[in-house]
């Protein structure tokens, strides 16, 4: 079991400084960190299997990107691009233009986070068809800000007492067959909701996640997203994939668009963009992206340069790494695991899913009732062992699975064995 003496210091003054809302996993206080492990402040190891939710699909201060950043430390830390731009930044928008999914012209903006980019997204979408309406979906995350949180489709604890909503913001069920939500009731979803609720020449965007994150990653079927690509043109909206936490090699793809054989309008991207640095992405068609008029995008961090340069470093290390290919290795290692633990020992453990290293474990009864207790109990129980993992879903009965794509292969085999343990003690195998 770990010790805890300085992390309870640090804990104690935690809840007397900062505000509730600020809600805190773990009581773990990290020093230092190292592609998969984390230090805390009693000097426990951590195996990290959150990444900082997705950041860190190069791991902790990976050694190329670190370089990066200090090189660009030692030349200037900011200027605001719309005011004093600078090479790296137009360098780093003619890369996503040239990956970003779609045969067709793009152009790029830069923000901070990934709320940041759907918001941008939304005001594109909006400026270049002249609409006001955004559709998403059930158990969709896209941000905290007013009008991520109202795109968000989940209350707890993203929405209470936030209240009202942004208007025009409707939300439909997300295609997900363990629950019994297939591809054609949430098409038939999307027409009830032009006849009943918004005229779908009022329609701005659609917009959704191809896996989708904090829902339970749950990935959107291909035959859904041809269909969705359909719908949308048939009625001139804008596609907008959401690519913050599928994006950069974590599903086996640079982005997961490129499962489906169909391109989004734009594409949002932050997280593991920047490396463990705040960057975030808008790419899309040029003529929609030309929509808005000189100002009324960016901000005055929007594309700051240590941010800029870390991207830059990190398309490289995909790129020369073979993360991609990396991913799926990892993720066929871990579904078999978890396979052979759900016929060993684990019945409750009803799917194993996701595409690449984007893997996720859920957790239900033999009537479909979800178990978020024990999916909780399993992550209490492996992070006392030193691994950490992260909860999601709508009902909080699913265990992700978010490692750093370049983890060393026996440190993921050793986190592979703790995560066996942790789930024989819950269970009393």
């Amino acid at each position: 079991m770990l010790e805890k003496t300085e992390n309870a210091g640090l804990e104690t003054r935690r809840k007397a400084a900062l505000a509730r809302g600020v809600g805190v996993l773990t009581d773990h206080y990290a020093v230092s960190a190292r592609n998969a492990e984390i230090r805390d402040a009693d000097g426990n190891r951590l195996i990290d299997f959150a990444a900082g939710i997705a950041v860190l699909n190069t791991g902790h201060r990976h050694p190329k990107v670190m370089a990066a950043v200090r090189a660009q430390l030692d030349a200037f830390t900011h200027t605001c691009h719309q005011v004093v731009p600078y090479e790296s930044y137009v360098r780093l928008a003619e890369r996503l233009n040239a990956l970003a999914p779609g045969d067709f012209a793009k152009k790029a903006l830069f923000v901070t986070t990934g709320a940041e980019a759907l918001e941008n997204a939304v005001k594109i979408a909006r400026a270049a068809t002249g609409r006001s309406a955004v559709i998403t979906f059930d158990g969709g995350f896209h941000g905290r800000t007013f009008m991520t949180m109202s795109m968000t489709g989940k209350v707890a604890p993203y929405k209470l007492g936030f209240g009202p909503m942004a208007a025009d913001v409707f939300h439909a069920p997300f295609p997900n067959a363990l629950h019994g939500i297939s591809v054609e009731d949430s098409l038939r979803a999307l027409e009830a909701l032009f006849k009943a609720d918004v005229d779908p020449a009022r329609v701005a965007a659609i917009v959704f996640e191809p896996v989708q994150g904090e829902g339970g990653f749950n990935p959107a079927p291909k035959d859904f997203v041809t269909r969705l690509r359909a719908l949308c043109d048939a009625h001139g909206i804008v596609m907008v994939a959401d690519e913050v936490q599928t994006g950069f090699a974590r599903t086996g793809t640079l982005f997961a668009m490129e499962a489906h054989g169909v391109a989004p309008d734009l594409t949002t991207m932050a997280k593991s963009l920047g490396g463990g640095l705040p960057i975030s992405a808008v790419v899309g068609r040029a003529e929609l992206m030309d929509a808005a008029a000189p100002g009324g995008l960016g901000g005055t961090y929007g594309g700051n340069p240590l941010g800029i340069a870390a991207a830059n470093a990190v398309l490289d290390v995909i790129e020369e790494e073979d993360l991609c290919a990396r991913a799926t290795a990892l993720g066929s290692v871990l579904k078999a695991r978890l396979r052979a633990m759900q016929a060993a020992f684990l019945p409750e453990l009803a799917e194993v899913r996701g595409p690449g290293f984007m893997i996720a474990a859920e957790f239900m009864d033999e009537a479909g009732t979800p178990l978020p207790e024990l999916a909780e109990a399993i992550r209490r129980a492996a992070l006392d062992r030193g691994l950490l993992l992260l909860t999601c879903g709508v009902h909080g009965n699913v265990i992700r699975f978010l490692a750093p794509l370049t983890i060393e292969d026996d440190v993921f085999a050793e986190a592979l064995d703790i995560l066996e343990a942790a789930a024989k003690a819950v269970k009393g195998a």
